[in-house]
Formats: C-alpha cells, structure tokens, sequence
C-alpha cells in the first residue's frame, strides 16, 4: 500500500495538482450556453487582447523591485517576497505580497536565465512544487543551465493565501452529499456551498476581487523584470498551462521558451469545461476498468467484463456508500461517505501508477468494509494533513475559477436540466461533477473574466503537450489552444494519466529538453509513446 507521504510525492512528480474537478469543479465557470464547437472556438468568442509594451508610469516601482534573497530553510533554496498591486487598474489601492523561490543554476554550460515552473491547480503551490519535486526532479542539464523558479499566485499557498473553512468545517463540507436523492438533500448541498462562499468572503473579502489569472499572469512579468530575464520562460501543468497562455496573451513579446503541459482551453465557458472534462474522467476511468478486470485483486468484476459493467458495479457501490456509509480507521471519527469514495477514485484516474492503490483500497472497502483506502485517496486530492488541518488548495481553486469565469448553473432547476447530459458523459460520476458545477453560483464576488480565445500573436514558438487520456484536461483541449495560439507546436502523448513531461516517456521528455536548452521546438504535432 502507498502511504500517505508515497502517494503526495507520486502526485507531485506526476504535477497532479490541477484539480478541477469535483467540489472545485463549479468554479471553472462559464455562460449556460456553449460558444465553441468541439472542432475549435466560434467565430464570435473574443481575443485576449495584448496590453501595452511601455510600462505604465504607476507600476515603474513594481517592475524596478529587486528580490533580497534569504535562506528559505530547505537546502539549496533560497526565498524571497516580491510586491505586486492589488489593483491593477488603481495601483494606489495597497499592494499583495507574492513568494518567490529560487534554486540557482548548478552549471555547467551558459546560464540560461530563470526557468519559472507551476503546478497547477488553481491553488498549487508553486514554491511548494520547486522545493520538493521540479528544484530537484528535473533533468539535471536542465537544472544545470536553469536558475529553477517559482512564484506562488496571489491568494495561494504562501502569498497572502485565501482561507474558508477550518479543519472540522472542510471535513463536513468534503463528505456533503453531491448526489442529492430529493429537495432536501439539494437545499443541504446549496447550504454547503453558501458556507463556503462565505467563509471564502469573510476571510478575504477585498483580496478575493484580485485573484484572477490575468492579474496572476501580469504578477509574473513583474517578477521577471525582478528577475532581470529580458523575457519569461515557463513549464507550467495543467491550469498553469492557461496562466502560461495568458501570459503569452499579455506579453507576447516577452514569452520566451514556454511549455504548456496538459493544456486547457480558454475559449469554453463553464458548463462545456465541466461537461468536457466529465467525459476526459470516463475516459481514464475507462482505460482503468480494461486494465482492472486483465488484474487478478480486480474487485469489479473479472476477465472479460465490459468497461460498462465494471462502471455499474462501481456505482452500485457508490449507491450503498450514500445509504450506509462504512468505517475508515479515521481517528477522528469520519467514515467513507459516497462523496469521498468517489473524490479517492477520481484521484487515482491522474496517474496510472496509482491504479494498483485504487484496486487495494476498493477491496478492502467493497469486501472487508474498511473505507480506509479511499479515505486516503481522498485526502491526498483535497490536502488534508494527518492533524487533520488543510493546505489553501481548495480556497485558491474555487477563488481563482470562480473569478475567471461567470457560473456554469445559476440554480438546482438548471443541474437537474443538464443531468442527462453530463450522466451520458459519464455514467459514473456525470450526476456528481454536475452538481459540483453549482459551486459558484453562491460566490460573494461576481466573476470579472470571461472566455476568450488565446493568440498571442508574435510570441516565439509555445509547445503545447496533450495526453490522449488525460482525465482532467482531455486532449481536445490541447488540440483547441495550439490551434488558438499564433506559434504553437503542438506536442501528443499517447497514453493515460495527467500531463506527460516527467512521467516516464523519453520521447516527451527529450524533445522538451531540447526546446528549453536549445530553444528548439518540436515539429508541429509530432506524437510520442
């Protein structure tokens, strides 16, 4: 069995923090109404437009700040705190503190400048991610020629993070039924997300207005400027992939070798996110059941079954969850519920290395009634700590995305209407992400973005990489943004599991080496394995 320490490294090396999905889900939100066809964006979703080359007299003072470097307290890294403004249309309103890390370039060969990575989310942290996994992880000749960067996001982690619930309060809000059976149930899931909205605003209420990508991505040419990089270079996964483009939207001048690994696009609204991705999960689950019953522990059925049954018998036992929750060894008491049965399955769709893991903990709560497995599972996804704390994840996911984008469902009424639709996407977890997309409809500040097309017009060539399997960004996204982005290459994993660089293919890895060493892109759709 993994620990619970084995199964976060896993997920950080895999850069398995984009967690759009589930409770998180209802915040990637967009109009009711689709304005792109699954060939591409329509004509009349609108262009990021880029902003001016000059520097605005009132953020000279940003872009002219100097990072004093200090012991961060893990070897080899150092830290430093960098200001952004809150406003970026009033600069003169105060100021948001970002963390910055570094590890410096071990050599040899000529320094290449900062390498800026993040992990994801929204809500990773990106400090976090540098200090454990990418500081230490990535290729050593990139390392050697990097100084390895990271900038947590305004609202994240270790810059001026967006806090809702206590630890007793994400409990219940984690194991909130989000398959409500009748009225009753709905009103108490409605309820769950209202206190969490309005923890959300209670905490942060004149932050929580400023935590949109695009203020995250103009955050990032400061630090660049700090930085003393001419322009930007970036690996980001996952929804760091859309912070990556939305840079090269803004700057695209200043782009410089950026990677965009497990792509999203930016072009849909809400709903087409969460139906899209529900389907990516059916998708990964999919490849899950082949695998699973060709395995002699497979607890879903046995050689031969279809993928179609192997998913009733797991929403058989999702149903039993919601009427008779079991124990989980927990020491404070909680019992796997079918909302954290169905998030630890969901976890273990991003990495096909943890897929020995989900069958292990579905045996032993399908035959020995003990949930422990996918409790952890579950945790792992939601970050909860052993003193039954939680990191900022969650808070910055629903911050960022409920920002960035107007609500997918406005009512129960409108879930109930799109059920159908989002359970043919995914027999088993459609009825769940669809009511998870209410999450932003009770969010304390309006969204400020909308859909936008990224062309970022003039940038130096962008690789996009996509997964064929990928369960929380499909490969149709990537293909969407490379087909948006003016310089894009676009770059295909065949395979499973969430992003592909630094998971084990040298084909991907390779090729992306020689991109940010030589600054030499891949062919235009080349395919990997």
């Amino acid at each position: 069995m993994y620990t619970r320490r084995t199964l976060r490294r896993t997920r950080t090396a895999a850069t398995l923090l984009a967690v759009a999905a589930l409770l998180a889900a209802g915040c990637s939100s967009g109009s009711t109404t689709s304005t792109a066809s699954s060939a591409g964006p329509a004509a009349e979703v609108p262009a990021l437009k880029p902003l001016p080359r000059s520097t605005p007299a009132a953020l000279t003072s940003y872009y002219e700040q100097k990072p004093r470097w200090r012991d961060c307290g893990v070897p080899g890294f150092q830290c430093a705190t960098l200001k952004a403004p809150l406003d970026y249309a009033d600069p003169s309103a105060g100021d948001v503190r970002l963390a910055v890390s570094r590890k410096k370039a071990t050599g040899p060969g000529k320094r290449l400048g900062s390498l800026l990575v993040n992990p994801g989310g929204p809500g990773g942290s990106a400090v976090g991610y540098l200090q454990s996994y990418a500081g230490i992880g990535y290729p050593a000749e990139v390392r050697a020629r990097y100084d390895m960067m990271a900038v947590d996001p305004r609202g994240v982690a270790r810059s001026e993070p967006v806090e809702c619930l206590d630890g007793p309060g994400m409990d219940a809000y984690t194991r909130t039924d989000l398959t409500p059976d009748d009225e009753r149930e709905a009103d108490t899931l409605v309820e769950a997300f209202g206190r969490f909205a309005e923890g959300c605003g209670a905490d942060a209420p004149r932050l929580l207005r400023h935590v949109s990508t695009v203020e995250a991505a103009r955050d990032m040419d400061i630090v660049r400027a700090a930085l003393g990089d001419r322009k930007l270079n970036f690996v980001g996964a996952s929804y760091g992939t859309f912070l990556g483009a939305t840079y090269a939207g803004l700057f695209p001048d200043r782009a410089g070798r950026l990677v965009l690994d497990g792509a999203l696009d930016p072009s849909l609204p809400a709903r087409r996110l969460n139906m899209e991705q529900t389907a990516g999960f059916d998708t990964a689950f999919t490849a899950f059941a082949k695998d699973c019953v060709r395995q002699s522990d497979c607890p879903l059925g046995g050689a031969g079954t279809a993928p179609e049954t192997v998913g009733k018998n797991l929403k058989s036992f999702f149903d039993e969850l919601d009427a008779r929750p079991i124990p989980a060894g927990d020491a404070d008491g909680r019992r796997l519920t079918e909302s954290l049965a169905t998030t630890g399955v969901i976890a273990a769709m991003y990495d096909e290395g943890a897929w020995q893991q989900l069958r292990e903990a579905l045996t032993s709560a399908m035959k020995e009634n003990d949930g422990a497995g996918l409790l952890l599972l579950s945790d792992s996804y939601y970050e909860r700590e052993a003193d039954g704390t939680y990191t900022n994840l969650m808070f910055a996911n629903a911050a960022v995305n409920c920002l960035d984008l107007p609500p997918a469902f406005a009512s129960p009424d409108e879930v109930r209407e799109a059920l159908p639709d989002f359970e043919k996407a995914s027999p088993v977890f459609g009825e769940g992400l669809a009511w998870a997309a209410l999450n932003c409809a009770y969010w304390p500040v309006a969204a400020t973005g909308e859909a936008q097309r990224i062309e970022a017009k003039g940038a130096a060539p962008i690789v996009v990489v996509g997964t064929t399997r990928d369960p929380a960004t499909p490969y149709r996204w990537a293909q969407a943004l490379s087909g948006q982005l003016s310089s894009a290459r676009l770059l295909t994993y065949e395979g499973d599991g969430h992003t592909a660089y630094g998971r084990g293919s040298r084909c991907i890895d390779a090729t992306i080496n020689a991109y940010l060493l030589r600054g030499t892109p891949p062919t235009d759709g080349k395919r990997c394995s």
